[in-house]
């Protein structure tokens, strides 16, 4: 059976998140009930990852094996007719033929976040479920410095979920970097995998360096304490944005 790449594009708002679930809306199952419709397929759809309720993917990217082989563009523009006609806030950017030990999770080499502040008194009207709005004025730059103590290969304890199902805390964070632009301050996070609610814990604990409760010392004790505890607010999902994954080639 010939295995098709999706590219994927989502506003997370209306989900319960990437994983297909009983009741609740979720992307996969979107994604896969368009696929129904357009092939007759009863499938399961692999993703890169699982992005958790609220949260918005650019460039998200699943597999799914078809019995059929079809164009490309017919594969791509076919699930996005359903996809809307369902009125799903989901979009195919690209599908495209892959080898078949092509797997959209295991064949990734690095995944690549986004995480949006808009850093304004007045709310937000037009990206009110995008962005996580901040009120008081954050230094950017501090939350640079506090960034980089993060950077590396560490035991992320401090910043998993109690709920994180991965075997190890190890990871390896090889980009976190804090732009101010106008209003807005962009948190880029770069590595291989991460840990559940990894990014989001992140970015809340040095928000609090931009505020000036904390300082970049404070974010060191607090990764070496390798305890939950110890970590800064969670940032909420509505400013989390998948918007790469890697894979060798690409």
């Amino acid at each position: 059976m010939p295995r098709y790449r999706l590219d994927i594009e989502y506003d997370g708002t209306a989900y319960a998140g990437w994983q297909r679930q009983d009741g609740p809306a979720t992307v996969q199952g979107a994604i896969e009930q368009a696929i129904k419709g357009f092939s007759g397929q009863e499938v399961t759809l692999r993703g890169a990852g699982r992005t958790d309720a609220g949260v918005h993917a650019t460039g998200q990217v699943g597999h799914v094996d078809l019995e059929k082989i079809w164009r490309d563009d017919t594969v791509r523009d076919a699930l996005n007719a359903h996809l809307q006609m369902a009125g799903e806030a989901v979009a195919i950017i690209a599908a495209c033929t892959v080898p078949d030990d092509f797997d959209a999770r295991f064949s990734a080499t690095g995944r690549q976040y986004l995480y949006r502040i808009l850093n304004r008194r007045a709310p937000a009207a037009l990206d009110a479920n995008r962005v996580w709005l901040v009120q008081k004025r954050l230094d950017a730059d501090a939350m640079q410095e506090a960034a980089q103590v993060l950077v590396g290969r560490h035991d992320f304890t401090t910043f998993r979920s109690q709920q994180c199902q991965a075997a190890s805390p190890v990871r390896t964070l090889d980009r976190f970097d804090v732009v101010r632009v106008g209003e807005a301050i962009e948190i880029h996070a770069a590595a291989r995998s991460f840990l559940h609610n990894q990014v989001r814990s992140m970015v809340g604990t040095i928000k609090r360096v931009g505020e000036g409760a904390w300082t970049p010392d404070d974010v060191r004790k607090a990764l070496e304490a390798k305890d939950r505890a110890a970590c800064g607010t969670v940032a909420p999902p509505q400013g989390l944005y998948l918007t790469k994954v890697d894979y060798l080639g690409t």
